[in-house]
């Protein structure tokens, strides 16, 4: 929907914060940006976001630095403070903060789990960009604390969020419509990156290939806009200063590309191993079902610590090992422990349930590879050779890539983090290596697996995701036409005439399905009816192998299914591994459904506001003889759940937007669930046709 359509006034969406300044402010930006035009608005909305995505990371960073006073004793180097404390300390130390971040994430924000990424790129994807603001918070308490108390993890993924989250909020509470939010929170994105790691390019671009996932001119220049705005801030405050210092390398022997493209083959297969025991621990404490989930970033804690007393390197970000890997300061076997001990160490921090990004991990790990690279290289290969650290600088980037499948990012951050241009070639032939190589062992991103686990297929786009959120149980209807197996053609051509079905499903004497008659399979025996009246029955022209869906499969395995003949409608059969016929589904149920679904996923951004300015109002025609309905949950659906309500099937409705009753929640404003309970006095949008609504007002 264009920005053209949105009113000026409005209720926030999902989750949304309530502005403040109140309708006449709201309406005299809303006027401020009609007057400047889209393209003006836009580029000023990006800098506002990038200013406040700047203030957030330096707050982040901050926070980061305080925490760990308390925890570990003021000033000095954060690994020197691990090293020098007390075993029990050590296990103590992580134990507690990851019982913090596990509380934190329990009562105030779930989504703060984890590296935080792949909801940013969930929410842009299928919630329209709306992030709840709560997020920001949440998430840069909880990453502050498990950085600060030794969790293996880094501050790009609690930045991005925090970041996001700036972004989604600036959009929900001037009434932007989605894609204009996609774009803030696209901005959101790349002005924390910028500001974190002073790297404005690898800002935007990190927002354009992995957040939006394009590089549209306008989303892309706000980006560019808002990493700018972003770093000013962060240099003003923190100073224009190098992520890492390292000395000059440079490509001594043009035979050294071999050995940058054996780099990048390793980082290829080490990225996924990252990424496979990521996922690995992730679901082993998602077994652990006796033990309650706030508890379980405890346990990750024990477990770092407990790495922490035998290698303290691998605790907390981990720059000053990094820095010493590419000064050439550590030896072959400690750069081997390293990387094996900070694989296992990001693994617990991350699975058990903490929170914290992957970006800096991967920078060590690839810093540790890269310096084992080059020490072997020099002791394998006769000619000359630049030194370890330059392995290590390639190394870094390379395992971004393959990790993050973004070799892009992972070129320019290592390029702007560093600022030396000389070993640009072997990074460029490393990285672009390394992220084939992952893609052809994993088709799946360490940002994209942990949303793959969910259903959620970025790559496939929007239809796919949408289709998998709903099962058959939800669109079938249980009006279903059987007929024997041993019926005579006469009988089903009686039926032709007088059914509304498309399709008849032939049951055996068991009643269990043996197969499908289409209307095109009567048509065809048409011609010979007189001949085959005494002669042919149901199973001679019913289809095998027999198609058929479940209950519990989703909306695009129904669609694989209608792809293999032309039917209109399928047997439903019951979960499990019965095969009584207990329903049908349509093609057109199935296209009602995803049309239903899209619309909710596209109006959360303008929806609440479009109805509050028709107040008088309470339905709205659409297309189609359908309307948008705006009405008081009637008390035959209140104290049960959605799901159990069965709307879709009773009244052929689907509910878009549900508003709690004045003081009954925090977030007035919420996208309903299967879980969702209705209350008595809450307010319910409806879409479906006019006759259905009157029938569900009544209680028909």
């Amino acid at each position: 929907m264009s920005d053209a359509l949105e009113p000026e006034a409005g209720a926030p969406p999902s989750g949304a914060c309530r502005p403040a300044s109140g309708p006449g402010a709201l309406r005299s930006l809303r006027s401020l940006r009609i007057r400047l035009g889209e393209r003006t608005s836009l580029i000023l909305l990006a800098t506002i976001i990038g200013l406040a995505g700047g203030f957030g990371a330096v707050f982040f960073r901050w926070l980061i630095t305080t925490f760990q006073d308390l925890a570990w004793g003021a000033g000095g180097d954060p690994l020197a403070k691990f090293a020098r404390s007390a075993w029990y300390v050590r296990l103590g130390v992580p134990a507690a903060g990851g019982l913090l971040v596990g509380l934190i994430v329990k009562f105030f924000a779930p989504e703060a789990r984890g590296h935080g990424v792949p909801e940013v790129m969930n929410a842009v994807a299928r919630q329209g960009g709306v992030i709840r603001p709560i997020v920001a918070v949440a998430k840069a308490f909880a990453s502050a604390i498990s950085i600060a108390t030794g969790g293996s993890v880094g501050r790009e993924g609690p930045i991005v969020q925090i970041g996001s989250a700036i972004g989604s909020t600036v959009g929900q509470v001037l009434r932007l419509s989605s894609r204009r939010i996609r774009t803030c929170v696209g901005c959101g994105a790349a002005a924390g990156v910028a500001a974190t790691f002073n790297a404005p390019i690898a800002g935007a671009f990190f927002a354009a290939e992995v957040i939006l996932g394009e590089f549209r001119a306008n989303a892309f220049g706000a980006v560019v806009i808002s990493s700018v705005a972003a770093t000013v801030v962060a240099r003003s405050i923190l100073g224009d200063v190098l992520a890492f210092q390292i000395p000059h390398y440079a490509l001594v022997n043009p035979a050294e590309m071999i050995t940058y493209a054996l780099l990048g083959l390793l980082a290829g297969v080490a990225g996924v191993a990252f990424v496979q025991t990521l996922h690995g621990f992730e679901e082993l404490f998602e077994r652990l079902r006796g033990v309650p989930d706030f508890i379980k970033p405890l346990l990750g804690g024990l477990g770092i610590g407990a790495l922490g007393l035998v290698l303290p390197e691998v605790m907390g970000v981990g720059y000053e090992t990094i820095e010493g890997a590419l000064e050439v300061k550590l030896g072959l076997g400690i750069l081997v422990a390293v990387l094996a001990a900070k694989l296992l160490a990001t693994s617990f921090t991350l699975g058990s349930g903490g929170s914290g990004g992957v970006f800096a991990p991967s920078l060590f790990m690839g810093a540790a590879l890269g310096g084992t690279v080059g020490h072997l290289a020099r002791l394998a290969f006769p000619f000359p050779m630049a030194s370890p650290g330059a392995y290590a600088v390639v190394g870094m980037g390379a395992m971004v890539a393959a990790a993050t499948h973004a070799p892009i990012t992972a070129i320019l951050i290592i390029f702007e983090m560093t600022a030396d241009y000389r070993v640009i070639l072997g990074l460029m032939v490393s990285c672009i290596i390394a992220t084939l190589v992952a893609q052809r062992l994993r088709r799946e991103s360490i940002y994209t697996i942990k949303l793959m686990r969910r259903g959620i297929d970025l790559q496939a786009g929007q239809e796919v995701n949408v289709l998998r959120q709903i099962r058959v149980r939800d669109v079938m209807q249980h009006d279903v036409e059987t007929v024997p197996c041993g019926a005579p053609l006469a009988e089903l051509f009686r039926r032709m005439v007088e059914s509304s079905h498309y399709e008849f499903f032939t049951v055996d004497d068991q009643n269990e399905l043996a197969g499908v008659i289409s209307i095109d399979d009567l048509r065809r025996a048409l011609p010979h009816r007189e001949q085959l009246a005494q002669l042919a029955i149901a199973e001679d022209i019913a289809t095998s192998p027999v198609i058929y869906v479940r209950t519990e499969d989703t909306l695009d395995t129904v669609m694989q299914q209608f792809g293999k003949r032309t039917f209109e409608e399928l047997p439903v059969l019951p979960a499990g591994t019965g095969r009584q016929p207990i329903g049908t589904i349509k093609r057109q149920d199935v296209i009602r459904a995803y049309n239903q679904e899209i619309l909710k996923v596209d109006l959360p951004g303008t929806l609440s506001a479009r109805l509050r300015t028709a107040a008088t109002r309470r339905t709205w025609e659409t297309v189609g003889g359908y309307v948008l309905a705006q009405l008081e949950a009637p008390p035959h659906l209140c104290g049960r759940p959605l799901a159990e309500l069965r709307l879709r099937q009773a009244y052929g409705l689907q509910v878009i937007l549900v508003e709690r009753a004045a003081g009954s929640s925090a977030h007035r404003y919420l996208l309903p669930v299967r879980d969702t309970v209705l209350a008595p006095g809450d307010g319910m949008i409806v879409f479906g046709r006019r006759e259905d609504v009157d029938r569900l007002t009544r209680g028909a």
